[in-house]
């Protein structure tokens, strides 16, 4: 059961990473709902961008959710030493990759010529394994990290803590991702 629902776990953060290439495709295409059902036919466009906004939002709190179901993990201290020996921020370093999809969303000219680049950047997110960075988490007040362990394991933590000293950390509630990826479910 648990692998079920860590595939779809990583189905969702992987849609998730990746939904906001969908939002900013159809803001800069002037999509708007008002076309689609009659009753909202004088709705101003931006109703409908919220709207697209909202969505992408509400699946990742979702997933958020799910993560709960995850199999449970933990780092803690042995004998009041730490297994984690550095701390490397993580929100600064993916930024740059992530406004990548923006830009590839804005030179996008048609909408089949983006669910083929869509298909293909969900397919190497999720096959990459190694991380699922989703600016969206940031909304709900989650930051990203790499930490190296002590036998030299550097691993990808999702959490809502603000890390400064390797010394004294100690993750009880982690779940697990993958091998090297953890959201840290404590506050």
């Amino acid at each position: 059961m648990h692998i079920y629902i860590n595939l779809l776990f990583r189905l969702f953060l992987t849609f998730n990473a990746t939904s906001l290439i969908l939002v900013v495709y159809l803001v800069k295409s002037q999509k708007v709902l008002n076309g689609l059902f009659p009753f909202i036919s004088n709705m101003p466009h931006f109703v409908s961008y919220t709207i697209y906004f909202a969505i992408p939002v509400f699946l990742t709190f979702l997933s958020l959710l799910l993560s709960r179901k995850l199999i449970d993990e933990s780092i803690e201290t042995e004998n009041g030493v730490s297994a984690i020996t550095e701390i490397e921020q993580a929100n600064n370093a993916y930024l740059p990759s992530y406004l990548g999809y923006f830009f590839v969303a804005l030179s996008v000219p048609y909408c089949d010529t983006l669910i083929f680049v869509f298909a293909i950047l969900f397919l190497f997110t999720f096959f990459s394994q190694t991380l699922y960075f989703n600016p969206l988490f940031l909304i709900f007040g989650y930051h990203f990290y790499y930490l190296t362990t002590a036998t030299n394991i550097k691993i990808f933590l999702i959490t809502r803590k603000e890390l400064k000293d390797p010394r004294k950390l100690n993750f009880p509630k982690l779940k697990r991702i993958n091998d090297f990826t953890f959201i840290d479910r404590e506050k």
